[in-house]
Formats: structure tokens, sequence, C-alpha cells
């Protein structure tokens, strides 16, 4: 049988390291060799000697999610294996963290991580429940993060001579030493006249980087 498909391109290939490698675009490949962590329902194939369970957030974790609505549904993959993992034919991106440092990240953005990364829920600070609550994901620790997003992401850089603002629904994440607030870019004679759609805007100053996706967010179906 011929045909382009069966190219290297799109070939799997045997793992030659345990960890984390772009399969392509639109997918993450793990090698796993005793745990790793993933979203929930995120796995689209594997080989080899896997088990998948929930994995529980604590009741801390559970009462955050409960109120702010962010949080990660994620489950832990275990043994020895390759697996697959993709989301909607989001575009896939891997960020590796060194020991120290920090990023926020917004939940639904985020696809599997190394076990060595742990990541907390938080209020974005200056961004709490006046903007209705803003709430992201900080992972620290070292190893590397997969993550998704709809659409090619813009980085863009953050100087102290200049702040950078960005809707807070299509914010991917920033570096955490960035210091973050509300911008109110409307006035309220145009808010009278129905507004212009762009009322509030999360502004970040410091320096570091803010990643941006080129779409607002839509809600996310979720299931219970």
């Amino acid at each position: 049988m011929k045909s382009d498909l069966f190219s290297s391109e799109h070939m799997a290939q045997p793992a030659t390291a345990p960890g984390m490698t772009l399969q392509n675009s639109k997918s993450i490949k793990y090698a796993v060799n005793g745990e790793m962590h993933a979203r929930q329902g995120s796995m689209i194939a594997f080989r080899g000697n896997l088990q998948f369970e929930r994995k529980g957030q604590g009741l801390g974790g559970m009462l955050k999610r409960a109120v702010t609505g962010e949080g990660l549904a994620l489950m832990a993959v275990r043994g020895q294996g390759e697996a697959w993992f993709a989301h909607e034919a989001a575009n896939c991106f891997i960020v590796e963290l060194d020991q120290g440092d920090s990023i926020t990240i917004n939940g639904r953005n985020v696809l599997c991580f190394d076990p060595t990364l742990s990541y907390e829920i938080k209020t974005v600070k200056g961004a709490g429940m006046v903007g209705g609550g803003l709430f992201n994901s900080v992972f620290t620790g070292y190893g590397k993060l997969g993550l998704m997003c709809e659409g090619t992401p813009i980085v863009i850089p953050v100087t102290g001579a200049q702040p950078v603002y960005v809707d807070t629904d299509a914010v991917v994440g920033w570096s955490q030493q960035l210091t973050t607030s509300l911008n109110r870019s409307q006035s309220v004679g145009s808010m009278v006249r129905g507004g212009s759609g762009e009322a509030v805007q999360l502004m970040l100053q410091g320096e570091g980087f803010v990643i941006v996706r080129p779409s607002e967010a839509r809600p996310e179906k979720t299931s219970n």
C-alpha cells in the first residue's frame, strides 16, 4: 500500500528517551516511565502497559475550582509505555521550566505536564472579583509543560517602560514576575451608548512576556 500518509512526517517512531516531545503541531507524545499528568480525556492513543486514573485536587483545590470556575480536571498516567495527547486539533507547544522558574497559565490551555511540576490556582493580583474574578494556574518546579492554543499564539515582550494590555478572554499566560491589574479603556459615555466591546483589559507591567491567542475564549463544554 502506498500513500503520502505513510511518510516519516506522519509516522510515530519509538521513543528514544522518557518524557515529552511534540509529535506534530497538533499533538504531544509522552514516553511514560513511571508517572505523568494530563488533562482528563486528552489521550488519543497509547501503547504499552499504562493505567489512567482520575487525579484528585484535594479539598482545597476542589473548593477553589467550584468558586472560581478555574481548575484542571487531571488524570495521572502511570506505567511504562507511550501515550499521545491532543484536544480539538488545537496547536501544541512545550515549555521547559528550570528550577526556580514560574509561569501562570490559564487552565483551559494546559494539556499535560511532568510530575516534577506543581501547580496552584491563584487569583490574578489586581483583578479579583472587581473583574468578575480572574484566576489562573501557577506552575513552579522543573520539567516540561505541554500547552495548547486555538490558533498560533502571539508572545509579546513586556518591559518596564511600557505596560501591555490584553483581552482577558484571549490571554494564555504570562511570566510570573509581572504585576497585573485591570484597565478600563471604555468611557462611561461609551458604555451608555452600547459600548465598544472592549471595556476591560488585563494590564501587565514589569519585565517578562505575555502569551495571547488570536481569538477570544469560547465557553468550554464540561461534563460531570
